[in-house]
């Protein structure tokens, strides 16, 4: 479950981004007149279907899983987008489209000529998924529910995942969530700890930052000892450091997976996270599930675009 977007992704210079106070690397929410005026300052730009979570099922899928999105659009030209490619990639989405409100929010990503990338999001009809769009069948037959942090702020898409993992839960399945940068946020990460400490998250998904943010420690092993007894399973990406994950009481650090030129570093984690989650469900131990995901995100950053070009079957080998 996540925010269903159509990407538009064009380059720009760091000029650019100081021009309109842009956060470097950084995520930041729009409206729609703020978007608006963004995109019509941005040079010539591609449309992608994204979304973070959107992004991970169409590269799990990619490798071979059987997957589901569930995720709001609305019935309009990027709608439509958004709906034939997830489909057209193998991923099972049914959630109906809104036929008033909002239209299908959109991605602004910005990517400077290091590879970064500086997003600028306008949700749209993403955060406006209501709690009867939970497909209950779905969610009861996957091994793992996977959900979005970026889709954890608003109320109304909030009920929407804790009906989700109630279900999960329920059925005895695993609940995965990837914290995004927006969770760390006042207001949302505050939320998120209860929900951890009251044993709703089974797997964690977290850039270095984010998880000493959600933390509130001065390093990863810190992060780990406050976490490690409230969720079973933390995955941590750190950029060319490589990832680590702690399960059972292990450790395990794998290196990351060198590219000739990083292009475009958008999708790196929602890519990596496919791979650990296709590797996890084809039985893998955890040192090939962080491997994985370092095959997927590898892939992802050596070209525009966060959906995969390469076949990620052929690379990951599972």
């Amino acid at each position: 479950m996540g925010d269903a977007l159509v990407d538009v992704i064009a380059t720009c210079d760091d000029d650019f981004l100081t021009r309109f106070d842009l956060p470097k690397g950084a995520m930041q929410l729009l409206d729609e007149p703020q978007a608006l005026a963004l995109y019509s300052a941005m040079g010539t730009a591609r449309e992608t279907s994204g979304g973070s979570a959107a992004n991970s099922m169409a590269g799990a899928a990619a490798m071979g899983a059987n997957v589901a999105f569930v995720g709001q659009v609305a019935a309009d030209q990027l709608g439509t987008i958004f709906t034939h490619d997830m489909r057209a990639l193998g991923v099972r989405f049914e959630t109906a489209p809104l036929t008033e409100g909002p239209s299908t929010g959109r991605c602004l990503i910005l990517v400077t000529p290091d590879g970064e990338r500086t997003m600028n999001t306008c949700p749209g009809a993403a955060h406006c998924l209501p709690t009867a769009a939970v497909d209950e069948a779905a969610v009861r037959a996957a091994s793992i529910l996977y959900l979005e942090g970026y889709l954890f702020g608003p109320e109304r898409s909030r009920a929407a995942m804790l009906k989700a993992i109630d279900i999960a839960h329920a059925a005895e399945r695993t609940v995965a969530f990837t914290l995004s940068e927006s969770v760390c946020l006042p207001g949302r990460k505050e939320p998120l700890q209860q929900l951890i400490a009251a044993g709703g998250i089974d797997l964690i998904f977290a850039n270095e930052s984010e998880a000493l943010q959600l933390a509130g420690a001065a390093d990863l092993d810190g992060a780990i000892a406050r976490l490690s007894s409230q969720v079973g399973t933390l995955v941590f990406t750190r950029g060319p450091a490589g990832a680590v994950a702690y399960e059972n009481g292990t450790k395990t650090e794998v290196p990351a997976i060198s590219v000739p030129q990083v292009v475009d570093t958008t999708g790196a984690g929602d890519l990596f996270a496919a791979g650990f989650l296709a590797a996890r469900c084809r039985g893998h131990g955890v040192e090939r599930q962080l491997k994985t995901g370092g095959i997927a995100a590898a892939e992802i950053i050596s070209h525009f675009g966060a959906r995969p070009v390469a076949d990620l079957a052929e690379l990951a080998k599972l």
